[in-house]
């Protein structure tokens, strides 16, 4: 599953490089999980509602939530991450 960043979340992610670089890990542990299995795994996945259906939000930690979908199935498929930094 091909990974892809809104520039919002590049934006968080390097952030997260320079303030609180230990959190980058775990950032990119749960992507890791997220490719394996999108909507269970570490993390506490949940789906969206609302204005944000068609959203996922995995844990960071107690303040920070990664925020994604997926687009597309199959060998197509794509991980979109949309912000990792705060609630949504």
């Amino acid at each position: 599953m091909k990974v892809e960043f809104t520039p919002r979340a590049l934006d968080h992610l390097r952030w997260f490089a320079e303030k609180e670089p230990r959190q980058v890990k775990r950032i990119l542990k749960l992507i890791e999980d997220i490719r394996r299995d999108p909507f269970e795994g570490l993390g506490k996945p949940e789906p969206l509602k609302g204005e944000l259906s068609g959203l996922w939000s995995r844990r960071v930690d107690s303040e920070h939530r990664l925020v994604y979908r997926v687009v597309g199935s199959g060998d197509g498929a794509r991980l979109q991450i949309v912000q990792c930094r705060y609630h949504y």
